[in-house]
């Protein structure tokens, strides 16, 4: 099971982009908790400053009443149910009264000393529930007042639900601005992939032109990480072209120094007449289609992984179609072709050679009808197209069409030939790496079906 696309830039993108997004994860946490900390310092500090405010606000009267009016700056002391508030409250013998905010409609209660010691510095800290069910922060410190050790218990009290929106407002406000640069980032790191991956596609480009046919190497320059690539490559195009040619050429010399001798034979053969002669004569003509035959699968060998040959399908049918109905008008010959061009991915010749064989086969059994269609494999593969050659003879019975594909086999010895047609066609497909198939024919006759590769 493959857990990953075979596209390198799919997977350079998504690792980018999930490597972004955890940044960008671990730049809000970092931040928010940094933002945490200062809001909830700067919040304690606030409430210190009160709280020493408050205790700088406050006296003691002769009698032990708490006195004074405390003004600590902030208007939230005097609204009701703020969640800001402060209270003095008696914290020794000798003293009396109870002083607090506005704001404190009722009284909050505090956690026992037992709950909640006080430091050295006689202060404590603690959280409790507002007066409308929001949370509060509690400073909390026992300062004595006069030189008679009378003691007053002063608390100030600030709103900690606040500070949690204010809080949650910014990490709100945070994710939005880091989504919008998350996405422009990812968005401009795509970007720099696709441009910085470009010339594996202008590779892919030209090694299209080369298989095709419209060019013999990889042109242009390219960056010093890709130019290698593109070197060897020019390289083995280089190599196979040198293989062809010098296969070509051995192909010619064997068939020049064969020509001679088969010819000396056959011409010696017809003048000796008689039967020795016919035999002669039929053995070095019978000798001449066999090294033509393997001279043409040599060639087609030494061609066949070659990337540069491409012959058009359909001009090629049409014409031998022409010629073949010239030829036999009194068989009606039909042709179906597709609507997109389609391109062999071989020789001109060999395909022409491949369509002779099993047309003049089809023209010969037929009784008055052949028909001739060519399509794509849509479905199945992309590079596939097949040609089938149907004709309203007498067919070829299941349990004989392999014979009919051996070489010299003849079905019929009524029929002139030699046997070697059907041979060569799958000899050729083979060398393609196609598929040459014999069935029944809808017309009543035989169906040949060749499935051969194309160029997209």
């Amino acid at each position: 099971m493959r857990l990953w696309p075979r596209s390198l830039t799919f997977r350079v993108i998504a690792f980018s982009t999930v490597w972004a997004i955890l940044t960008l994860v671990v730049i809000f946490t970092l931040i928010t908790t940094l933002y945490r900390q200062a809001s909830e310092r700067g919040f304690d500090s606030l409430l210190s400053a009160h709280l020493f405010n408050l205790i700088g606000s406050i006296g003691i009267s002769d009698t032990g009443a708490l006195t004074g009016a405390p003004d600590l700056g902030d208007l939230r002391f005097s609204e009701p149910k703020s969640g800001w508030y402060w209270s003095v409250e008696p914290a020794s013998e000798g003293v009396h009264g109870d002083l607090h905010s506005s704001s404190m409609t009722s009284k909050i209660p505090s956690p026992s000393v037992a709950e909640v010691p006080f430091n050295a510095s006689f202060q404590r800290s603690y959280s409790a529930e507002g007066i409308d069910g929001e949370q509060l922060e509690v400073f909390e410190s026992e300062f004595v007042l006069d030189a008679k050790n009378r003691a007053a218990r002063f608390r100030v009290m600030g709103n900690q639900s606040e500070l949690e929106q204010e809080i949650a407002t910014f990490q709100r406000r945070l994710l939005t601005y880091l989504s919008l640069f998350g996405v422009g980032m990812i968005a401009i790191n795509a970007i720099a992939i696709l441009l910085g991956l470009q010339p594996l596609r202008r590779v892919r480009n030209a090694l299209a032109m080369v298989r095709e046919g419209t060019a013999q190497r990889l042109d242009g320059r390219f960056p010093a990480e890709i130019e290698p690539l593109a070197n060897e490559t020019n390289a083995l195009i280089e190599n196979n072209k040198r293989i062809v040619e010098r296969s070509r050429t051995q192909v010619g010399n064997l068939a020049h120094s064969l020509k001679t001798p088969l010819a000396v034979l056959l011409n010696e053969g017809r003048a000796l007449g008689g039967a020795k002669g016919q035999l002669i004569a039929e053995q070095a003509a019978s000798m001449q289609k066999q090294v033509d035959h393997y001279l043409q699968r040599a060639r087609v060998a030494a061609q066949r992984d070659s990337v540069v040959y491409r012959t058009p399908v359909t001009p090629l049918v049409q014409r031998m179609v022409r010629v073949l109905q010239k030829l036999n008008p009194q068989t009606s010959l039909s042709l179906s072709l597709p609507a997109t061009e389609i391109v062999f991915a071989g020789e001109r010749e060999d395909l022409e050679e491949l369509l002779g064989n099993l047309l003049e086969n089809a023209m010969k059994w037929a009784k008055s009808a052949v028909s001739v269609t060519v399509a794509p494999l849509a479905g199945k593969d992309d590079n596939l197209f097949e040609i089938s050659i149907d004709d309203d003879g007498p067919g070829i019975p299941e349990d004989k069409a392999r014979d009919a594909l051996k070489r010299g086999r003849r079905l019929d010895e009524t029929k002139p030939g030699t046997g070697l047609g059907l041979a060569i066609v799958a000899d050729l497909v083979n060398e393609y790496g196609g598929v040459l198939a014999l069935e029944r024919s809808g017309l009543g006759g035989l169906k040949a079906v060749v499935r051969l590769r194309s160029l997209q």
